[in-house]
């Protein structure tokens, strides 16, 4: 990223001068195009074309060169051949333009030596402190008629607006203006950053966020130049205006092969994780363009909706059905009317109307009851908005019925939106009502998906507000395994170890000894006390389970020595070249709900933490959830109730709540330690026992895999080595492997 906070972008929006190199008189020509756009678009600055080629261009006189300017263009619009773009970057900077915009393609988007080309762009531009928008990008406007930029290669300036929209597709630009205007939707600012070489869409949040004539923020991203950044952005500013945006394509999160639960898991939901940090930040998530602009329409009206209570009224039934169906989905709620309101509804409709919520008041009702019938629903204190559906029917207009409709709307600061049906032209009607701030949409659907998002804003904006919190961390003990392991070119800690780590946090552990014989295993069992669990200790193995590794329950020593005797069976016949490194006798931790809580660390998010049913079908069940850390006391409540079996933890059929403030607090404490020890790559507790509420919660299994980094520094094998000794459990002594 080069240069990028609010201020400078102000700028390059609000130019008093541009010079656009590449400037044609070409009717097919993108140069022709953009230039023509600036002339016709209401510009009240100052623009030069350059081009060596033409003595004028669109009529105004053309220049050879940057060199040749009359004065320095605060902005430079470049569309020459690659090659030549960071040669005439380079010329701007030297005159002191502020920042550029590069439209022209065959950068790092093709490859090859498009890659290096860029990379010299950027160079260029940092080298003069220079802000950069693309390249290959579609270009920026700006509706504000103080300024009227359209240095875009779409035909119209777009209607005045208060929606911000950025996007990461040129191509996409063109259309989404053009679904706008069939919308009546305006736009206060609208870019693409394209590759994404210098500003991005953090950069422009941040921008969008400082702009008053922008109150909605609308994104279309792919990825994420930076998510840890995002996260930061878009939290401080969805605390202002809210946030839009809908994520195509995939991201790299999980390219790696996955050695662990948590690996496996943020792989094959690499989507979700774009969930977590969208919750995380408020941002509201579109499933589809349309879905985007329903959101955006609703919000760019400057409603508020301060709960999720809805009243429904129609006078058809049956979008009143598909109305209600769809609050289901988006979270919204229908009470029920109190009978004075009932009652008062039933002096003035019809007696076959159903005076429930919907109320339908069937196809003889009259503006006038649509009037009257609106005034008394908003008046309710349980409702917190209205949706009104409308069929014309004989002599009630569309006109008639949305003059009803503004009437009883009055003075009310309660959000209402309409749906009108019709087999005539309702455009005007439509118009009338969007004019006087009453969002109208074709479907009754349309309308419960804005609503649910103004619903979801609303508590967010209001959510308890809480702090990461801080717990004391034993900081010797933590260096001292770290030290050891990375002393011994491990890549995954030795089960002990990873105890030892999760101590020093403030993790509960089962007890456990490690052990290199059955006849020390018997001793430790008699120490700890039966019944104990008998595990192999081996950085080969991921999932101990899957190979024999794990014995449990284990009563007596004579079932100890039946253990020891089958595992090491297992262990030759399934992981023969396993480095074994000795065993754990554990306590057996009372019976309790397992889940899984982990780590996983991606390049661009940071630490990602894993939340979910544990157990040995956490991969089967994929019921998990994603939240960056760190966490805060609401997000690590948020991730344990947004699982499906939710329920379970509560207590279901006569059993015992499980003791979910212990587990709140071991997800805060694994999400400290993520922040605090980067050398851990991933971590998997699992299972961890959450016992009856008031009793606590134990890490029964846990497994850390080190970033792989050997002691000089270049990167050492994580995976199995395929010529390591055998070794297995016997009656004698279990061989560690050597190194």
């Amino acid at each position: 990223m080069t240069v990028g906070r609010s201020e400078t972008l102000a700028e390059l929006f609000e130019p008093k001068s541009i010079a656009v190199i590449g400037a044609s008189n070409r009717p097919d020509s993108v140069g022709f195009s953009l230039f023509r756009n600036i002339l016709t678009s209401g510009f009240r600055g100052v623009v030069y074309p350059v081009n060596p080629g033409w003595k004028s261009v669109s009529g105004v006189r053309c220049y050879p060169s940057v060199e040749e300017l009359p004065e320095t263009p605060e902005l430079g619009v470049i569309i020459v051949p690659a090659p030549k773009v960071s040669p005439v970057a380079d010329a701007l900077g030297r005159r002191g333009t502020r920042g550029v915009v590069v439209i022209s393609a065959g950068f790092k988007e093709v490859g090859g030596s498009g890659i290096a080309l860029e990379e010299e762009l950027v160079r260029t531009v940092r080298k003069h402190r220079m802000s950069l928008i693309g390249p290959n990008c579609f270009g920026i406007l700006n509706t504000d008629p103080a300024v009227g930029l359209n240095a875009t290669f779409s035909d119209s300036l777009p209607a005045r607006g208060n929606i911000g929209f950025v996007s990461q597709s040129g191509a996409l630009c063109a259309g989404i203006l053009r679904y706008g205007a069939a919308e009546r939707i305006g736009f206060s600012r609208f870019l693409s950053v394209g590759n994404r070489a210098g500003v991005d869409e953090n950069d422009l949040i941040h921008s969008l966020g400082a702009d008053p004539a922008t109150q909605v923020i609308l994104l279309y991203i792919e990825s994420l130049a930076d998510g840890r950044r995002f996260l930061e952005t878009a939290r401080e500013v969805t605390e202002l205006k809210p946030v839009l945006v809908i994520k195509s394509g995939r991201s790299a999160i999980g390219e790696r092969a996955a050695r662990s639960h948590t690996g496996s898991l943020a792989n094959a939901a690499q989507d979700r994780l774009f969930d977590a940090l969208f919750e995380q930040s408020g941002v509201l998530r579109a499933e589809s363009i349309g879905e985007l602009f329903r959101m955006a329409k609703i919000f760019s009206s400057g409603l508020r909706l301060e709960g999720p209570r809805l009243a429904i009224l129609t006078n058809s039934g049956g979008p009143g059905i598909v109305a209600a169906d769809a609050c289901a989905r988006h979270g919204l709620e229908l009470p029920t009317l109190p009978p004075v309101t009932r009652e008062s509804l039933a002096g003035f409709l019809s007696p076959s109307s159903a005076l429930g919520n919907p109320v339908d008041m069937t196809a003889d009702a009259r503006p006038e009851q649509y009037r009257r019938a609106l005034e008394l629903l908003l008046a309710n204190p349980e409702v917190n908005a209205a949706l009104v559906i409308a069929t014309p029917t004989g002599i009630m207009t569309g006109r008639a019925v949305s003059e009803a409709i503004l009437a009883a709307r009055g003075s009310s600061g309660k959000p209402v939106t309409a749906c009108l049906f019709g087999l005539t032209d309702l455009s005007h009607d439509v118009s009338f009502l969007e004019e006087h701030g009453i969002p109208t949409f074709t479907f009754p659907e349309e309308a419960i998906s804005g609503l649910g998002s103004l619903s979801k804003y609303h508590a967010w904006r209001t959510r308890p507000r809480t702090e990461v919190r801080r717990f004391p961390v034993d900081r010797a003990a933590v260096r001292r395994t770290i030290r050891e392991a990375t002393a011994a070119g491990l890549s995954v800690l030795p089960e002990y170890a990873a105890r030892r780590l999760l101590h020093a946090y403030g993790i509960p552990t089962a007890g456990a000894e490690r052990v290199r014989t059955v006849v020390e295993a018997g001793k430790a069992a008699g120490r700890i006390g039966y019944p104990v669990a008998l595990k192999v200790a081996s950085p080969d193995i991921s999932h101990k389970t899957d190979v024999g590794g794990v014995a449990l329950g284990i009563e007596t020593p004579f079932r100890l020595r039946l253990a020891w005797d089958a595992m090491a069976r297992a262990l030759a016949e399934k992981a023969p070249a396993a480095r074994i490194e000795g065993f754990e006798i554990e306590a057996m931790v009372p019976s309790g709900k397992e889940v899984l809580i982990g780590v996983q660390r991606d390049p661009g998010f940071g630490p990602i933490v894993v939340f979910g049913m544990g157990g040995i079908y956490v991969e089967v069940l994929r019921d998990v959830t994603f939240r960056l850390a760190p966490l805060r006391p609401l997000s690590a409540r948020h991730m344990v109730e947004s699982v499906r079996t939710f329920d379970l933890l509560k207590g279901v059929r006569g059993e015992p709540p499980s003791d979910l403030e212990a587990l709140y607090e071991v997800l805060e404490r694994v999400s400290q330690l993520a922040v605090e020890v980067p050398e851990v790559s991933e971590l998997d507790i699992n299972p961890l026992i959450v016992r009856a509420s008031g009793k606590g919660a134990v890490a029964v299994d846990a497994r850390v895999v080190l970033t792989p980094t050997s002691r000089s520094g270049s990167p050492v094998s994580i995976g199995r080595s395929s010529s390591a000794r055998r070794g297995t459990p016997a009656r004698g002594a279990a061989r560690p492997r050597r190194r």
